[in-house]
């Protein structure tokens, strides 16, 4: 307990340090990770054994999903697939207030899901929304704040590589299953943000003076309707067993592809190249971050982390409505510092048999640690789409936290929704028929 307590603390005081003097985020985790393990191993032996880490964290099979999906997402932004899904957007969202906030939210449901990426989501929405509601009078921190909030939804509503990576850590969840069982979690938290965002438009007066005719909305949707039918490709493929969840990001990347060049001509093989080579570039940073994280996960892992924050929750209380709090509370925390994958790889284990004692499923565990560690990506001082999105948007970190704050407090009531209640997990794939 004594090493585990001294090794947090080291990690923590040496990330805060890091990060303050403007060090990037991976070698912070790096730098951090080999000064904690060294207390025990001796500095000589941990860099290999950092190395090693490194090596095998992105060394995983499913891992092969993330550079499709970025790659199936950059298509789909360059060729014209993400503007017909904000124009279908704007379409359902009509003229209440702060449609253009609405617009952003759905588009990025809609092409989250699609792409399987809350960092191309929030690139792509941010890129396309923000220079809009700008132009239309919006302040620019609250439309970084609500593409930032609302871009993880693409992490719960499927396709979902987080998703798949839980149902390999808890020993053959069906991908099927969560699958299905992330759609109305990732519905609610877009909706929730919306909610929000409709009363502070009302405050500040955002109202578009623009319609659209019936025929207008037939058109932009069956515009649209070829870039939803990807959706159902994949999820369909994968629960009737046609391909696994991998092979589906493959099969997303040759569709969207297929769908730019021949359908909608708006790519050609010089774009292409640009397109491959900005992904191989983003492909390689998130890599790395996942490899850096996984040094990290090993270092806590070995010092024991996890088991001393586990015993400590665990020991708060004895009511079960209690622990999940303390274990959701413990997640956030978590989810603020590390990755999502390796979050995912260490806490599943762990903290599955606690829930699973208190009458939750391995589904709706799933669901929940997916939705809690999620938030993580939007939160300082590691999140991924946070600082992404306040770069698309060139916006400050300090100016658009009081806005993101409002958003927190209602995506933290959705995910009590999820804890305590098994039906937003549970409804849609047992009507499908399937195992929980």
């Amino acid at each position: 307990m004594t090493i585990a307590l001294s090794a947090g603390l080291l990690i923590l005081v040496t990330l805060l340090l890091l990060l303050l003097i403007g060090v990037p985020i991976g070698i912070a985790l790096i730098v951090a990770a080999i000064l904690a393990i060294s207390q025990s191993l001796g500095f000589s032996a941990s860099i290999p054994s950092s190395a090693i880490k490194m090596f095998q964290g992105i060394n995983i099979f499913t891992l092969i999903a993330i550079p499709f999906f970025i790659l199936a997402g950059n298509i789909m932004n360059r060729g014209g697939i993400a503007t017909r899904l904000v124009n279908l957007a704007t379409a359902m969202t009509g003229r209440i207030p702060g449609s253009l906030a609405h617009t952003n939210v759905v588009a990025n449901m809609l092409f989250g899901s699609i792409s399987g990426s809350g960092t191309a989501a929030v690139t792509s929405m941010g890129a396309i929304m923000g220079p809009i509601q700008k132009k239309q009078g919006y302040n620019e921190n609250f439309t970084a704040a609500i593409n930032i909030a609302t871009a993880p939804t693409g992490l719960l509503i499927p396709p979902s590589t987080a998703l798949i990576t839980y149902a390999l850590a808890s020993g053959g969840t069906s991908i099927a299953a969560l699958f299905l069982g992330g759609i109305i979690p990732g519905i609610l938290w877009g909706f929730s943000c919306m909610i929000v965002a409709y009363f502070y438009a009302k405050q500040k007066r955002y109202f578009e003076k623009q319609t659209i005719s019936f025929r207008e909305f037939i058109k932009v949707t069956l515009d649209a309707i070829p870039s939803l039918l990807l959706i159902v490709i994949v999820i369909g493929g994968i629960i009737g067993g046609v391909f696994t969840a991998t092979e589906a990001s493959a099969i997303a990347v040759v569709y969207s592809l297929l769908l730019s060049m021949l359908f909608y001509k708006s790519i050609n093989f010089k774009e292409l190249f640009n397109i491959l080579i900005d992904s191989v570039k983003l492909s390689a940073i998130i890599m790395f971050l996942i490899g850096a994280s996984n040094i990290l996960a090993w270092v806590m892992s070995f010092t024991g982390i996890p088991q001393m924050l586990a015993e400590a929750v665990l020991g708060i209380s004895d009511n079960p409505i209690i622990i999940l709090l303390a274990i959701n509370i413990l997640l956030l925390i978590v989810g603020t510092f590390m990755d999502l994958t390796p979050a995912i790889l260490i806490f599943t284990p762990i903290l599955l048999p606690v829930c699973m004692a208190l009458g939750m499923t391995p589904l709706q565990f799933g669901i929940m640690l997916t939705f809690n560690l999620s938030i993580g990506m939007i939160t300082p001082p590691v999140g991924n789409i946070l600082f992404s999105g306040l770069k698309v948007t060139n916006t400050k970190l300090e100016n658009v936290m009081p806005h993101l704050f409002k958003f927190y407090g209602a995506i933290f009531i959705v995910l009590m929704l999820i804890t305590y209640f098994s039906w937003f997990s549970t409804f849609i794939p047992s009507m499908a028929g399937l195992h929980l």
